[in-house]
């Protein structure tokens, strides 16, 4: 059974953006019920079609399977809402792995930054430039972003 247990946190700097090669990613949802998602992605070159069970805590089921770029393209056109389109960034920091999303399209001017780990329980250091966590936000989620796109929200 795959799980993926991950958080998520808002940036309260620009520190990280000394690191480059980042990747584009376009990625579209065919269901955003609760219960499961089903994203498809296209990922540079790669192309991938994910199923995600409800968030409990900080984890849920995942399983992901790679699918030929060609059939992704056409998937894509057969998605709720916009596509998320962002660019990821993966930053080591003390033993771990960051990814760092910035989001462009109708979620422009977000950056989100996430870590996946190995437990619920599990300790991990936090980089300087991490701030709000974010994880219990369902608006942050990637499959609510398509439905309701960050340049939507009401920002002060």
């Amino acid at each position: 059974m795959a799980r993926e247990i991950e958080r998520k946190f808002l940036l309260k700097s620009d520190a990280w953006r000394s690191r480059v090669g980042g990747v584009t990613y376009r990625q579209g949802y065919l269901s955003t019920v609760p219960e499961r998602t089903v994203r498809v992605r296209l990922a540079g070159a790669h192309a991938f079609l994910t199923v995600k069970g409800i968030t409990k805590g900080h984890s849920r089921l995942e399983f992901e399977y790679p699918v030929p770029v060609a059939d992704a393209e056409e998937m894509l056109a057969l998605c709720e809402g916009p596509l998320v389109e962002k660019t990821r960034y993966e930053i080591p920091h003390a033993g771990k792995t960051w990814q760092v999303d910035e989001y462009h399209g109708d979620n422009h001017g977000l950056i989100l930054a996430e870590i996946e780990l190995t437990s619920e329980d599990e300790k991990f250091e936090v980089p300087e430039w991490i701030g709000t966590e974010v994880s219990g936000d369902s608006r942050y989620y990637n499959s609510n972003l398509a439905r309701n796109p960050f340049a939507s929200w009401r920002h002060p």
